[in-house]
Order: C-alpha cells, then sequence, then structure tokens
C-alpha cells in the first residue's frame, strides 16, 4: 500500500531511534499513552514497593537504662542538714509498680526547742524515667514533655499563695525552682520545689517546713538555697545509677 511522504518519514525517525524510546514515543500512530510501563501503570514491583508502608523512622535511645535509688539519692549528711531530728534517716520509700520507670522517697523531723516552739522540716524527692519508643518519641522528648506538665501542676498547687519560679541553675540539664506559701491546719508552710530534667529522667524534689508553738517560720530564701543544693546532688545521682 502506498504510504503518504510525511507518514513514512515518521516511520523511519522512530526505527533509527534506540528501542526504548520507540516504546515510548513511536509505537503508537495516535500519540495516546498505552498501559504499559509508558503509561505509569502502577502494577510494576517497582511502584508497588515504593507504595507500601514506610517502617516509623528510628527514635533516639534513651540516655538513661535504669534510675537510682530513691532513698539513696541524698547522703544521709544531706538529709540530717535539712531536716532536723530526722525521724529515719534511711527514708520511707514511695510505692511503685515499676521501680525502674518510676520511685520516690521522703523524710520528715520535728525539733522540739522547749519554749521556744519547734520546727518541723520534710524533704521529699521523686524519679520518673522515660523510654524511647517508636512512634511515640525519644525518652529526651517526652521527658521534656513530663517536665513542663510537673512545672505547671507545682505552679498550679491548689491555695497556694505568693507563687515564684525561676531557672535553678547547676540541676541536670534544665530545672525550675518554684516558691510558694501554703497554709495547713491553721499553720502557714513554706515551700521550695526543684523540677528538673537529665536526659530521659524528671526529678521533682520538695522541702517545705514551719514553726510550730511559737518558733519562727523558716526562711523562704534559706529554705529554697537548701532544695537546690540538695537537687544537684539528687540529679547527679541518676548519672551515677547509669
Amino acid at each position: 500500500m502506498h504510504r503518504s511522504a510525511p507518514r513514512l518519514t515518521r516511520i523511519l525517525a522512530c526505527a533509527a531511534v534506540p528501542v526504548m524510546l520507540v516504546v515510548a514515543g513511536c509505537s503508537s500512530d495516535s500519540g495516546s499513552e498505552g498501559s504499559g510501563p509508558a503509561g505509569g501503570s502502577s502494577s510494576s514491583p517497582e511502584a508497588s514497593a515504593a507504595g507500601g508502608e514506610q517502617s516509623p523512622a528510628p527514635v533516639e535511645p534513651a540516655k538513661y537504662a535504669k534510675l537510682p535509688e530513691p532513698c539513696k539519692a541524698l547522703t544521709t549528711k544531706t538529709v540530717e542538714a535539712l531536716v532536723p531530728k530526722v525521724k529515719n534517716k534511711a527514708g520511707t520509700a514511695g510505692t511503685s509498680n515499676d521501680t525502674a520507670a518510676r520511685g520516690s522517697c521522703s523524710w520528715n523531723g520535728l525539733e522540739d526547742k522547749g519554749v521556744k516552739g519547734s520546727d518541723y522540716r520534710w524533704l521529699d524527692v521523686s524519679f520518673q524515667r522515660f523510654a524511647s519508643e517508636s512512634g511515640i518519641g525519644s525518652g529526651a522528648d517526652r521527658a521534656r514533655d513530663a517536665y513542663e506538665k510537673e512545672v505547671g501542676a507545682v505552679k498550679s498547687t491548689e491555695k497556694a499563695e505568693s507563687v515564684k519560679s525561676s531557672p535553678a541553675a547547676g540541676v541536670g540539664e534544665e530545672a525550675t525552682a518554684i516558691a510558694y506559701g501554703l497554709t495547713k491546719s491553721g499553720e502557714d508552710f513554706a515551700y521550695a520545689t526543684i523540677v528538673a530534667r537529665t536526659g530521659n529522667v524528671v526529678m521533682t524534689l520538695g522541702y517545705n517546713g514551719t514553726g510550730f508553738a511559737g518558733a519562727k517560720n523558716p526562711d523562704p530564701a534559706q529554705l529554697m538555697k537548701d532544695a537546690v543544693t540538695a537537687a544537684k546532688e539528687a540529679a547527679a545521682s541518676v548519672a551515677k545509677a547509669n
């Protein structure tokens, strides 16, 4: 059959290019896209693999694998200095169903000064460790979130008065010192709380006290200074435990 000159020229041009280009641009006189590789079919193995579900991105490993024993996070010397006439130097451990993730300890004492009244002090420390979990986040990121929430919770203590907060330098990687007053059973208590984060661990140290029967209430500034000193020791115990 006689072919027109333009059509013959097109066929010869296609015959002269590589096979892959022929398939892509010259296999159809009409120029329409087919359902083969040149038509972008999603049935190819490569397309199926690329379109499959991707594995979750790996998260940064947690820095600390365990917690210190809460009742040993502070030395006996520190406890005795902050809690005169402490009832139990070894401390009272809080209950925990997962000691690898959380733990706490407390100390309290009442120093009787006779006609000058009595000084009461309470000291406690708690730790919470966060593991790195794929799809949830790294232990450090989870600890940062928990740290912010804990700071907010302490600042929002019910019936707290004259709440003040400031950075607590030298305690862990980041820390906030929160001071406030609270009236309980007719007595005015002064509170100093340090919330700190070190790696994937959040630590909270609370120190409070009051004066009974005419004894002077503790000086808030000195109470906070002592709390910061103890918090540095407690935060350092995390690294020592690992």
